[in-house]
């Protein structure tokens, strides 16, 4: 049986294939970049991180677009606040959001669009919307979506155009003909910089936020492609007028396959921005190694809540610490393991990731994987281990780089310590040897003997 993937469009399980054989193409909307990432946007890019790696993995062909918004209210108020323009604040940000992407070992997409770039092909976009009939001039100058003109408007969301227009409240001076209908162009205001601003045939002004997605996506990867994913709050209203909008001026469908994933939150709530209650990526990194963060993160299945505290990250170190210390104890083999999908856990391991990419069970494979590695000493299953962790984007650290993570005491000062301590042994003064054990674990050091000799790492909190 082949992948099955979670299709938030029909609310099923599904067989996954893509329109172009053995090519997967796929789109995930990315960042509003007028601030630092926080965990609730590592929670979306690590996601699809996994995803596309597992598409590799399969086989796949993958072209991935993950676009970057560059020009937005928030972007445009916040460059003023701080006295710099749009684009040194944007492109501070997308350096700030590329080096937490690094770290977390996410890989970068094929393409990573900027909407700045794309304001013709909007243009473009919205005037074949305009010939169709679903979008007008507003009186305000805005050039907005006719939601009422398109017949399939809400199949994302699964409710009918009533019953989302009961939920509503749009000011009546805004110039929309429905509540539900949306911007695509919005019209120059004297008090915005002029960076802000494109002549058009509309009048001078900028794209609305959702017309960006879908002209990026279109002109990357054509006007139907296989996925598009984002978080669970872009269902609706964004990816519902995203559809609308795209469909309405290709007459095709946009996306096969429709992924989210599910909130990071806080005491039970959501994090967010807006809520004040999130912690960026930079401030969890200065706390937690990189790697933990990742694993706390992919264990959990991407459609469910991720309910973030110290514990659990201090919980999945301790974990991820356990099938490094398997590692550590197989001297390593010279060329990595070309992975055998029939093998009994590769096997497992392959049908727990076709199973809508669940790593939950697919990390419950590692762990027995590595209890079989402690006690066979395999370096074939030790290997094994490690490529499959690869494919989760975890256990390619050596052993003891990771194992000492933490530690505030000198590497140097402790092998010295280890060293001494042998000679005390060798000497048979046994209470010497207690001691500097005694000594390293008050320092958050342990030791651990073996055939191969002494090796420390640095205790679980």
């Amino acid at each position: 049986m082949g992948l099955r993937l979670h299709n938030t469009l029909s609310g099923q399980l599904e067989d996954f294939t893509p329109l172009e054989s053995g090519h997967v193409r796929m789109y995930v909307c990315g960042m509003t970049v007028y601030d630092n990432c926080h965990l609730g946007h590592a929670r979306s890019m690590l996601a699809f991180d996994v995803v596309q790696r597992w598409l590799k993995a399969s086989g796949y062909r993958v072209t991935y677009v993950r676009n970057v918004t560059d020009i937005d209210d928030k972007i445009i108020r916040r460059a003023l606040e701080n006295g710099e323009t749009i684009g040194a604040l944007t492109d501070r940000m997308v350096r700030s959001l590329h080096r937490d992407a690094d770290a977390l070992g996410i890989e970068r997409p094929t393409h990573e669009p900027r909407a700045t770039a794309y304001v013709p092909h909007m243009l473009s976009l919205i005037a074949s919307l305009e010939h169709k009939g679903f979008a007008y001039r507003a009186s305000n100058q805005d050039v907005n979506f006719a939601v009422r003109k398109f017949v399939g408007y809400g199949k994302l969301s699964g409710k009918s155009i009533d019953e989302l227009r009961a939920g509503e409240r749009v000011a009546v001076d805004d110039g929309k003909h429905d509540p539900l209908d949306f911007v695509l162009w919005k019209s120059a205001k004297p008090t915005e910089p002029q960076e802000a601003k494109w002549d058009s045939d509309f009048g001078a002004g900028r794209p609305g936020w959702h017309i960006e997605c879908s002209a990026m996506a279109c002109e990357l990867l054509g006007e139907s492609f296989d996925i598009h994913g984002g978080g669970a709050d872009l269902q609706f209203p964004h990816h519902e007028n995203e559809i609308a909008q795209s469909e309405a001026a290709s007459g095709k469908p946009l996306a096969r396959y429709w992924m989210h994933n599910g909130f990071v939150t806080r005491d039970n709530e959501k994090m967010s921005k807006s809520l004040g209650n999130f912690f960026s990526i930079q401030e969890i990194l200065e706390r937690f190694d990189a790697e933990t963060t990742r694993f706390f993160v992919v264990r959990s299945h991407y459609r469910s809540a991720l309910n973030y505290s110290d514990a659990h990250i201090e919980d999945a170190r301790t974990a991820l610490k356990r099938l490094y210390t398997s590692l550590q104890a197989v001297p390593p083999q010279a060329e990595p393991v070309v992975i055998d999908w029939s093998a009994p856990y590769a096997d497992r391991f392959k049908a727990a990731m076709d199973q809508d990419f669940g790593t939950p069970e697919a990390v419950a494979v590692l762990f027995d994987l590595a209890s079989e590695v402690n006690r066979s000493r395999s370096a074939q299953l030790a290997g094994l281990l490690r490529a499959l962790g690869g494919v989760l984007g975890i256990l390619q650290s050596p052993p003891e780089v990771f194992l000492r993570a933490g530690s505030s005491v000198d590497a140097a000062q402790i092998d010295t310590l280890i060293a001494q301590r042998q000679a005390a042994k060798t000497a048979r003064d046994f209470a010497r040897a207690d001691a500097i054990r005694a000594e390293l674990l008050a320092q958050g050091i342990v030791l651990k003997d073996s055939a191969q000799g002494t090796t420390w790492e640095a205790a679980t909190v």
